[in-house]
């Protein structure tokens, strides 16, 4: 713990590790982060990799974590460092489209996202929102979040999950819950042609046009489900 100027003790700050492929980029958030009371730099990592052999020694409360990085990118990153370092918040800082990527990124397991072009005060907001516990997105990705959480619910209580079989049910399970065909292909122990025979059963029997109709029925499938498994 630090002491204040008055002689009493502070809050002990928050550790944020920045996991960001631009320097320059890297080194304005350590700044913005130097500058703010409350909060304390304790690293910064140009890829996943970096970030991983970084963990031990940072001990980040929080990761401030782009998207596009080199090598392992920011979502299979993400996937790492929620299997194993659960507990610690994943906050996404990205140039790419909130409407196009956020909900994958909080699907992965991350804690926000906010978008580069933010003011640093919204930035530093955004930080101590997901530290205190809580999602941080745009009102208007929120306000988006909602009607597709409404809407999904409202199909699938239409929806007839005895139409598929056990194992067209583990592939949508799995598809609703972000794993790519690839990644279920290994966990089923099927080959990828196997799971995409399976996937375009389901589609049929769905009445779904393409991947990303299946992709997001399963998703607020599994959603209005939570206790869902893929036996």
């Amino acid at each position: 713990m630090r002491k204040d100027k008055k002689g009493g003790i502070s809050r002990k700050r928050k550790r944020i590790l920045v996991v960001d492929d631009h320097p320059l980029v890297r080194e304005g958030i350590s700044v913005l982060i130097g500058s703010t009371a409350d909060l304390v730099l304790c690293g910064q990592a140009g890829s996943g990799e970096e970030a991983l052999a970084l963990m031990s020694k940072a001990r980040p409360d929080l990761i401030l974590l782009d998207l596009a990085l080199p090598g392992c990118s920011g979502i299979q990153l993400l996937k790492t460092l929620r299997h194993e370092w659960p507990a610690i918040r994943v906050l996404i800082l990205s140039m790419h489209e909130e409407g196009v990527y956020a909900e994958r990124a909080l699907r992965a397991g991350a804690n926000g996202y906010i978008m580069k072009q933010e003011s640093g005060v919204r930035i530093i907001e955004a930080i101590r929102c997901v530290l205190r516990g809580e999602m941080y997105v745009s009102v208007p990705m929120a306000s988006q979040l909602v009607k597709q959480f409404l809407e999904g619910r409202q199909a699938c209580e239409t929806i007839d999950i005895g139409r598929l079989s056990n194992r067209e049910l583990q592939v949508y399970t799995y598809l609703g819950k972000g794993f790519s065909s690839r990644e279920i292909a290994d966990r089923l122990q099927l080959s990828s042609k196997t799971v995409h025979t399976h996937r375009e059963h389901i589609k049929r029997k769905f009445g779904l046009r393409n991947a990303s109709d299946l992709v997001h029925h399963a998703t607020n499938w599994v959603q209005s489900n939570p206790g869902s498994v893929a036996l």
